[in-house]
């Protein structure tokens, strides 16, 4: 099965500007078999990210073939990540989130 990790910021962010790097390098100590990493700038990926408003930077979005399991901000800090990407890799369960989350999931497994 296919999971999506997203990872949503700005190139204007001055935090994004460094957690682009610990987040590859917390994507890449993960098991990558069926694993779909991205880092989308919201401003030049515009289209993809329709009509989610994303006030706070990094957001991160972790979806299957049939659910969103999180979406949200988080704090930048590399643990942090690790053991959200740990948790939600390993558990299916789906997440309520707004339905924006979801559209954007779903244009994610459409464009690959």
């Amino acid at each position: 099965m296919t999971v999506h990790v997203a990872c949503l910021c700005a190139a204007w962010c001055r935090t994004c500007e460094s957690y682009q790097q610990v987040f590859e390098s917390a994507c890449a100590e993960l098991p990558q078999d069926g694993l779909h990493v991205r880092w989308i700038d919201i401003e030049d990926e515009a289209d993809l990210i329709g009509d989610l408003d994303i006030e706070t930077f990094p957001t991160l979005l972790i979806a299957d073939a049939e659910h969103v399991r999180f979406a949200g901000p988080l704090t930048p800090q590399p643990e942090t990540l690790k053991r959200v990407l740990r948790a939600h890799l390993a558990d299916a369960t789906p997440a309520r989130v707004a339905p924006e989350y979801v559209e954007l999931a779903g244009r994610l497994r459409t464009r690959g």
